[in-house]
């Protein structure tokens, strides 16, 4: 399911609710949602207000995500909504934010909302999982004679 996620809205969430991530910045937030989008298999477009940081170049060449500003006359909620509004499949939408109008709007055309606090515990929970391990050979082929006399020398049995 593609995202539309509210920036400042989960940074703020984030930073208020984790002390590890209290100066998490922009840049920092992108790079673990795109990480997040990436082991769901999935892409999605991250909306903040204004500006953004006067050094951007660090948020290109992220993936699966789209990182976009507002500027100055527009508001995130807003270009939030027109995404929700245009999407072709919304039932298939995932829009993050704790704004009850961008809930609302989610609501409306049948998308997921999620709320940003939320979002970001199943996040962190996906993303801390760990990643089964292989198992080693000798589980199934057992060790080798050579392996075998070593141990048996080891703990002075021969």
């Amino acid at each position: 399911m593609p995202h539309v996620i509210d920036g400042y809205n989960l940074l703020r969430a984030i930073q208020r609710s984790d002390e590890a991530f209290e100066s998490l910045k922009e840049v920092g937030l992108c790079r673990i949602l795109s990480q997040y989008l990436g082991d769901i298999r999935d892409h999605g477009h991250i909306i903040f207000d204004g500006i953004g940081p006067p050094d951007k170049s660090e948020l290109g060449g992220i993936k699966d995500l789209e990182v976009y500003f507002s500027g100055e006359d527009v508001e995130a909620d807003d270009l939030v909504i027109e995404r929700i509004q245009e999407n072709t499949a919304p039932r298939k939408l995932v829009v993050v934010s704790s704004d009850r109008k961008l809930r609302t709007a989610a609501a409306r055309r049948k998308a997921v909302p999620v709320r940003s606090e939320l979002f970001w515990i199943g996040l962190m929970q996906r993303l801390g999982r760990d990643k089964p391990t292989p198992e080693p050979p000798e589980k199934r082929h057992g060790i080798t004679e050579m392996e075998a006399d070593e141990w048996l020398r080891y703990f002075d049995i021969e």
